[in-house]
């Protein structure tokens, strides 16, 4: 494993660490990052995307919200926004 030397910048009161975005991209970073402290380090692992609902279960969710849509079924086909 390669060693990268960084720097800590200045976040407000706290200090952050830069990861170059080709290391991001590579670990699969860009949904964040949970840092797990250990004896003598600091890992970092990335954090798992949002799942991706089914059709079914969107469907499901939509239901269950209540929200009321009438006002869109009264629309014509086809309508542009005009």
């Amino acid at each position: 494993m390669k060693a990268l030397e960084t720097k800590l910048t200045r976040i407000g009161n706290s200090r952050g660490v830069r990861l170059p975005a080709a290391l991001i991209r590579k670990h699969r970073l860009e949904h964040g990052v949970l840092l797990e402290e250990r004896e003598g380090e600091i890992v970092l692992k990335p954090k798992k995307p949002p799942k991706k609902l089914s059709w079914e279960e969107t469907a499901q969710e939509m239901a269950a919200a209540a929200e009321d849509w009438s006002d869109w079924e009264a629309l014509p086909d086809g309508w542009d926004g005009e």
